[in-house]
């Protein structure tokens, strides 16, 4: 049986404790899991560049079967996407932001085309419905495209940390580590 890899992508800024991705990352390394959760280049003030022929490496050797994008990442995997860079077999998107967000930090990510594919074999899309940084009608296009499920949290905010999203036991389960 092929052991579960998880590659953990955190969004601009970074996902440090007590943030889900953080902890997620905690849990999946206590229960003797194989899970990367790297510090991407200057997550404070991030080009998509760096990001991506970093992430392009560490994909190269951790060979993970899932990956979990938090924010900003979402968008870094579409840009991985485009190039058809990687296939994997379950992608889980979190509060993704617009695909042209104009923040001046991030604007080497924007405009962001759509992929073809999304290059994975099984998709879980998640949003709050009062995200400040994608609206609904643009999370449900997304999922229409793909032709994906769109789980939308209620008033969960970018569902990070700063709106109570520490540990995040529904995330575990979506990776088969809880019943």
């Amino acid at each position: 049986m092929l052991t579960n890899r998880v590659l953990i992508l955190h969004g601009w800024g970074g996902s440090d404790y007590p943030h889900w991705q953080a902890q997620l990352a905690s849990s999946l390394a206590c229960d003797y899991g194989t899970v990367s959760f790297p510090l991407l280049d200057n997550p404070h003030f991030p080009t998509k560049h760096r990001w991506l022929e970093q992430t392009k490496q560490i994909l190269a050797e951790f060979k993970p079967n899932t990956v979990v994008c938090h924010s900003l990442a979402c968008i870094l995997w579409f840009w991985l996407a485009n190039e058809n860079a990687y296939k994997i077999d379950h992608l889980i998107l979190v509060s993704p932001p617009s695909l042209d967000t104009k923040i001046e930090t991030v604007k080497s990510f924007f405009p962001c085309p759509l992929p073809y594919s999304l290059n994975a074999l099984k998709i879980n899309f998640i949003v709050s419905d009062n995200d400040p940084y994608m609206k609904m009608d643009e999370a449900q296009n997304l999922a229409n495209k793909y032709n994906i499920n769109l789980e939308i949290l209620h008033d969960a905010g970018h569902i990070n940390s700063d709106s109570g999203f520490g540990k995040w036991e529904y995330m575990e389960k979506l990776l088969g580590r809880k019943k």
